[in-house]
C-alpha cells in the first residue's frame, strides 16, 4: 500500500516518459541496496546518495527527478529505499513480510472477514508493520539467546502455491552444540558426521500475531507439517495466551506432537509502541536491553528435538525453493570455516 503518496500526474504523461519513469525506477531498485545503510541512526542524505548513484545509473537524469524518485519509492514498502521518519537521509528497508504468510496472518486476525478492511489500506498497513516489527523482535531475541536463524522468503512469494504453508516454516532456529565455538570441538563434529548426525539442533518455526480459538489448530498443524523435516518444530506467538482454556488446549496438542509452544507478551499497544523494524535489527546493545525488557517470554509447551534430520524429506523439497540451497551452504559453511555466523542474506 502506498499511502500519502500521490501518482496521479502519471497518469497525465506520455507513454515516452512514463518508460522513462519505469526505466529508472528499475534501476535504482538494482543499484540503491549497494549504497543505503542498514541503520536508520546512519541515513545518508538525499545529496549525497544522487552523487553516488551517478556513477553506476545510465542516463542524464536531473536532480529533482532522483529526488521525486526517492520519495515516490520510499512511499512503497516493497522497494529498498525508506525515509527517515523524523529527520532527514534514507535507509535500506528491511526485507519485505513474504506475501503467501503476510495474506494468511491477516486473514487469521480478521477471522477471515476481509471485507471489513477493504479499501483502508492504513488499517492493513498497520497490521503488516505489527507482524515486521514482531519478525525483527523474534531475530534480536535469537541473537540476544544464542540462537541463528534462517528466514524463508521465496516459498511464500506472491505466486507461491499456498500448499507452501504446510511445507516450509517461516524461520528455521538453529541451535548449534558447542556455542558459537565450532573450532575446539572439530574432532567431535566429524565424529557426528561419520555417524550422520548433525551437530547442530535445527527447529523449524511458525510465527503468529494473535494466538485465537478459531485458528490455533491450523497455526499448529502448519507448524508440525512445516517442521516434518527438521529436528523439532515451535510455534511463536507474539501476543500472550490469556484464555486459560486455549493454553489447555494447545498443551494438549503439544504433548501429543512435540510442538513447542512460546509467548513473547506483546499485546498490540506494546507492538505499536516499538521501533520500526530496522532500528530493532540495528538496535545497539543498551537498546536491545531495553527491548527484551518489553518481553515477557512464556514457555506454554516445550518442543521434543528428534536426533536426526529426515534427509529424505528435506532432500524432496529442495527442488521446491532456492531458500533450501541456501540453508544447506550456509550450514555446511559455518562448519567448514570452524566459525558460526549470522545467516546474510544475498540481497
Amino acid at each position: 500500500m502506498w499511502i500519502g503518496c500521490n501518482l496521479s500526474l502519471l497518469s497525465h504523461e506520455s507513454s515516452s516518459h512514463y518508460f522513462y519513469i519505469m526505466s529508472l525506477r528499475h534501476q535504482l531498485t538494482d543499484v540503491l541496496t549497494d549504497y543505503l545503510p542498514a541503520n536508520p541512526k546512519e541515513a545518508i542524505k538525499g545529496t549525497e546518495l544522487i552523487r553516488l548513484l551517478r556513477m553506476k545509473l545510465e542516463g542524464n537524469y536531473s536532480d529533482a527527478s532522483l529526488r521525486y524518485h526517492f520519495s515516490i519509492m520510499s512511499c512503497d514498502p516493497t522497494s529498498p529505499i525508506a525515509k527517515v521518519e523524523k529527520g532527514q537521509g534514507y535507509y535500506r528497508r528491511t526485507a519485505a513480510v513474504p506475501a503467501l504468510s503476510t495474506a494468511q496472518e491477516l486473514f487469521s486476525q480478521y477471522q477471515g472477514r476481509l471485507d471489513d478492511i477493504e479499501g483502508n489500506g492504513e488499517e492493513v498497513d498497520h497490521a503488516m508493520m505489527r507482524i515486521r516489527k514482531f519478525r525483527a523482535i523474534v531475530n534480536k531475541w535469537c541473537d540476544v539467546n544464542g540462537r541463528f536463524p534462517f528466514a524463508f522468503r521465496e516459498p511464500f512469494g506472491a505466486d507461491a502455491p499456498i500448499g507452501n504453508l504446510w511445507k516450509f516454516p517461516e524461520m528455521i532456529l538453529i541451535d548449534w552444540d558447542n556455542g558459537e565455538e565450532v573450532e575446539h570441538a572439530r574432532a567431535m563434529i566429524n565424529l557426528k558426521s561419520q555417524l550422520g548426525l548433525p551437530p547442530f539442533r535445527m527447529h523449524a518455526a511458525r510465527l503468529r500475531i494473535l494466538p485465537a480459538h478459531h485458528s490455533f489448530r491450523e497455526d499448529f498443524f502448519q507448524a508440525l507439517s512445516a517442521s516434518s523435516w527438521a529436528q523439532g518444530g515451535e510455534l511463536i506467538y507474539a501476543a500472550p495466551i490469556e484464555d486459560e482454556a486455549l493454553a489447555d488446549s494447545i498443551r494438549q496438542l503439544s504433548a501429543t506432537f512435540g510442538i513447542g509452544v512460546t509467548t513473547f507478551g506483546l499485546t498490540a499497544e506494546i507492538l505499536d509502541d516499538l521501533p520500526r523494524p530496522a532500528n530493532i535489527i540495528n538496535a545497539h546493545p543498551r537498546e536491545t536491553e531495553a527491548l527484551m525488557e518489553r518481553l515477557d517470554v512464556t514457555r506454554v509447551a516445550m518442543a521434543k528435538s528428534r536426533p536426526h534430520l529426515d534427509w529424505s524429506s528435506l532432500e524432496a523439497i529442495r527442488g521446491d525453493s532456492a531458500d533450501v540451497d541456501k540453508l544447506l551452504n550456509w550450514l555446511s559453511g559455518s562448519v567448514e570455516i570452524g566459525r558460526i555466523l549470522p545467516y546474510q542474506d544475498e540481497k
